[in-house]
């Protein structure tokens, strides 16, 4: 299989461009009003309609509503739903069948014990995408440039595609890759030169990166 890679917190036509020209496999808009990376509907009605099959879109929310989801759903029409905030199994049953779109469930790390959540998660979700813990200070759930000791998953063992993200750049991703052993690595921050503000050099670098990487045995 193989290596996945997304770029996430895209949000003007010119960076969509570059990561979609690089080879991006996913593009990640934030529907997050805090994150420095939020994109109006409108905003991302257009970046949907840049994307044009070029890579699946990926709908970042936290916590948000069936209102919310609805209105994403008719701008964007993501490919899949990345739910970054406390939903519970219950919650990614219900938007599953609600949406009728694939979950990729955001678990933050920090500790061994963060991952107990796992076989829940697993049962439902489409996909895991592991972040590191924010602080209990942060004003959002990721999206902070700090990456988390991925030993930790070093002997996971997921019946369920995975991805790890947190911290990643051009030149950490692959020692991240050969810990973990994911099938697919995600950056925002890694990519940018100021908060929200993407990078083209930044990204057509991590891109290079992670196809470099592609002898790696990945699951």
């Amino acid at each position: 299989m193989s290596l996945l890679v997304k770029i996430c917190g895209l949000s003007t036509p010119e960076t969509l461009d570059v990561a979609l020209d690089a080879g991006a496999d996913m593009v990640g808009f934030v529907f997050f009003p805090p994150s420095p990376r939020h994109v109006s509907l409108e905003t991302g009605r257009d970046l949907g309609r840049q994307v044009k099959r070029r890579a699946l879109k990926v709908a970042l929310t936290v916590d948000a509503d069936d209102a919310t989801l609805d209105n994403i759903m008719d701008a964007l029409s993501p490919d899949i739903f990345q739910l970054h905030g406390k939903e519970n199994v219950a919650r990614l049953r219900d938007i599953k069948q609600r949406f009728g779109r694939p979950v990729m469930k955001a678990v933050p790390v920090a500790s061994a014990a963060d991952l107990a959540v796992l076989p829940g998660y697993a049962a439902v979700a489409d996909r895991i995408l592991f972040d590191a813990r924010a602080p209990k200070d942060a004003t959002r759930p990721g999206g902070l440039g700090a990456p988390f000791d991925w030993h930790l998953l070093q002997n996971l063992e997921l019946n369920l595609p995975y991805m790890v993200s947190g911290g990643l750049d051009a030149q950490n991703l692959a020692e991240a890759l050969r810990v973990t052993r994911a099938g697919g690595v995600d950056v925002s921050s890694g990519v940018e030169s100021a908060p929200g503000v993407k990078d083209p050099e930044l990204i057509k670098a991590f891109i290079r990166a992670a196809r470099a990487t592609r002898e790696l045995s990945v699951r």
